[in-house]
């Protein structure tokens, strides 16, 4: 008998094994997908490994085996090194096996009984030789397939409707289906020779390509030297050597730029993969890359999952951002997965940023990876910062909005017909809905977080779980009609700023404006082609933005982050600023940036205005390693949650039994966490020196809260990014 072992498709920790079934009859190997019985039910999963048993080992199964009910898939879904990786990835960050592999697939094959179906075209080819007299024009559509071979429907219907029809009735054409696909555009290269090369961007490439002892490579460079067009040289000679390129963006927003930039560089043959797609359209885009048809994918963090066989080049741009960081089972990290394909394919690794992540700099700096420095703008000149300090200018009578010094940037910049950029990074008209007459806050029913009042649907929204509702009338607690709004949020600035400017013409840029497809790539489309004249957003517009006549960059609440209870609030910070700070004064036009803030001397707000990551890093690094926190110290996240309280205590607790027995690391906790979507959590965080034995005590708390069946669940983070 042949048996199938096989990964079901329950991402649940207690199923997180392989199930036996019969699969005599079936041609199977690792990696496809099959339908098997499991209880009453039908389900998908992957098979693990095939092998063959003799009668009397069938006998002694303590149960009957099940046949696998059909073959999904002819060839595996996924190769050696896809399997590897999920297996590598189960292990690292705890997480079933099934899991890693969902994630690392586009949904129309992910293995789910629900899978959806392959989308099919209508395609006609001849499929009998002419015997009969045909009219000129059936004579001249016959021909005209004959040539082709093969041709959609649509397409030949198009062109010859009527005869087309009749040579299908006389049997001479057939209709026939096949697997949609991606139609890839003829467009027009750009010849590298027009790009001429700075000093900066040739040291750079010749490091990459001389460099015997690293495959990661951290490129620092500032805003505006240039790394992209590093990225498509580089990715230029891999091509020439057949090899692959992936070229990574943390954000949707970034993705139609660095597209447009790749494609005018190297054609249409090129494969776009994020979130925004429909799952039909990733699925094409998967396709190009598996049948070779593309060498160069661009796309955000599940791109990094392509099914690559020959890959040269792993591009990570803005590699310091938090977008990267997957924030459901499986937790991982973009940049561990580039990383380890890297070192599978023996490809070079490049991760790009102008504010690297403290970790990677850290790394460099020890020589893990390979420092690689471009410190100069190719127009030679960095933008001029001015710091408002917020509490002297309310002081003055000045708007808590907008200061008069930002105003006046705003109206000298309309008149010279060059464009602005204001980031807030907080979406909404105001955050808080608070009663006047006993300081009540409408909070969002199921979790302790505050409404948000969005003024042009006239609705409160939680901005973490969805949750939306009209806004009340009366205050539920004192009864009376008192309500204030507090705070501020893009919608409120855009109107305000229209007030203020009522002939400005202003685009919004936020998590509101960008839910229609395309819609990120359309906003940029008109600010760019100077449709308006001002943009307004939240983080989504701070980086990669590369615009002409951008000459002012003004930052409201520009130290807002630094409230966040968070040991990356300071590095955050950073970042946002020396980002959006990047996006003014790109072209010949003199750059300026206005930094809104109540507390003006902090050491971040200070670098960000001088452009100083390296007195960043080096004070921020001391905070670090007084309090110990990464990257001198590893963390691991175990978050209880459960809509019952006691539940969360009780796995809480047993937990806690097995982590007191422990040494060489810390334990902080456990911690009562806010509630979110109606559950309660608590969390236990881990500290120490050695990331492997944290992951082994993690390990032991994981396998002990599965074998005694605990009701609350259990998430694990390796490295957490956001603590608050």
């Amino acid at each position: 008998m042949k048996l199938a072992y096989v990964f079901v498709e329950h991402p649940i920790h207690h199923l997180d094994h392989t199930f036996t079934y019969c699969a005599d009859g079936y041609t199977l190997t690792r990696g496809m997908r099959v339908q098997v019985p499991f209880g009453s039910k039908t389900i998908v999963g992957f098979v693990e490994k095939v092998e063959d048993i003799s009668d009397e080992e069938v006998r002694r199964f303590p149960y009957t085996l099940k046949p696998i009910i059909s073959q999904i898939d002819q060839f595996p879904l996924l190769n050696e090194e896809l399997y590897e990786l999920g297996n590598w990835m189960a292990q690292r960050y705890i997480a079933p096996k099934i899991s890693c592999f969902q994630c690392m697939l586009p949904s129309k094959l992910k293995p789910s009984s629900t899978h959806g179906s392959i989308r099919m075209e209508a395609w006609v080819r001849i499929c009998k030789q002419n015997d009969t007299k045909l009219t000129a024009k059936q004579q001249s559509a016959y021909e005209d397939l004959q040539k082709e071979k093969e041709m959609l429907r649509s397409v030949f219907y198009e062109k010859w409707k009527i005869p087309g029809k009749k040579l299908i009735a006389l049997g001479l054409v057939e209709v026939f289906e096949k697997e949609k696909k991606a139609i890839l555009e003829n467009i027009e290269k750009n010849k590298e020779e027009e790009f001429i090369l700075q000093e900066d961007q040739k040291k750079v490439i010749a490091q990459v390509e001389q460099e015997k002892h690293h495959r990661v490579f951290l490129l620092h460079g500032v805003t505006g030297s240039g790394k992209t067009e590093v990225f498509l040289r580089l990715a230029s000679k891999e091509i020439e050597k057949g090899k692959q390129v992936l070229l990574l963006v943390p954000e949707i927003s970034l993705t139609p730029q660095m597209v447009k930039r790749v494609k005018q560089r190297f054609g249409a043959h090129v494969a776009i993969y994020h979130s925004g797609l429909n799952a039909q359209e990733k699925y094409e885009q998967y396709q190009l890359v598996k049948e070779h048809k593309v060498q160069i994918v661009v796309g955000t963090r599940s791109a990094v999952f392509m099914p690559f066989d020959r890959l040269g080049l792993i591009v990570m741009d803005e590699e310091h951002d938090t977008s990267y960081k997957q924030d459901s089972t499986p937790r991982y990290h973009c940049r561990d997965i580039a990383i380890y394909r890297g070192k599978y394919h023996d490809a070079k690794v490049l991760l790009a940023s102008a504010t690297p992540s403290l970790e990677s700099y850290a790394r460099a700096h020890k020589g893990v990876y390979a420092l690689l420095q471009m410190p100069h703008r190719i127009n030679g000149n960095f933008p001029s910062v001015r710091i408002v300090e917020m509490r002297k200018s309310v002081a003055k009578g000045e708007s808590y909005l907008l200061s008069d010094a930002l105003l006046d940037a705003i109206y000298d910049r309309l008149q010279k017909k060059e464009q602005v950029i204001l980031l807030l990074n907080r979406r909404g008209y105001t955050p808080i809905l608070r009663c006047i007459s006993c300081g009540y806050v409408q909070m969002c029913p199921h979790c302790d977080v505050a409404m948000s009042y969005h003024k042009e649907e006239k609705v409160l929204k939680c901005h973490t779980c969805g949750y939306s509702m009209n806004v009340p009338t009366h205050c539920p607690n004192c009864h009376e009609a008192s309500w204030r709004y507090l705070g501020l949020g893009t919608q409120k600035l855009e109107e305000f700023v229209q007030i203020k400017f009522p002939d400005a013409r202003i685009l919004r840029m936020d998590a509101d404006t960008t839910t229609r497809k395309h819609a990120h790539e359309n906003l940029l489309k008109s600010f760019d082609e100077g449709h308006a004249d001002i943009l307004l957003g939240t983080q989504m517009i701070a980086k990669g933005l590369d615009i002409e006549k951008v000459t002012l960059v003004g930052i409201v609440n520009g130290d807002a982050l630094l409230n966040r209870s968070d040991y990356r609030s300071a590095e955050m910070t950073y970042d946002l600023l020396e980002q959006a700070s990047g996006r003014s004064g790109r072209g010949e036009y003199k750059g300026e940036v206005i930094i809104q803030a109540y507390d003006p001397n902090h050491y971040a707000i200070q670098c960000a205005a001088h452009h100083d990551y390296l007195s960043f890093f080096q004070q921020e690094m001391q905070y670090r390693h007084l309090t110990g926190y990464p990257p001198y110290r590893y963390l691991v996240s175990m978050v209880f949650s459960s809509k019952n309280n006691q539940d969360v205590q009780q796995s809480v607790e047993a937990a806690m039994r097995i982590l007191s027995k422990k040494e060489n690391c810390k334990i902080l906790g456990p911690a009562q966490l806010h509630k979110i979507r109606d559950e309660e959590r608590c969390r236990i965080l881990l500290k120490g020196k050695d990331e492997q034995l944290l992951i082994h005590y993690v390990k032991d708390v994981y396998d002990k809260h599965l074998q005694t069946k605990q009701k609350a669940r259990l998430d694990i983070d390796l490295s957490p990014y956001m603590l608050d």
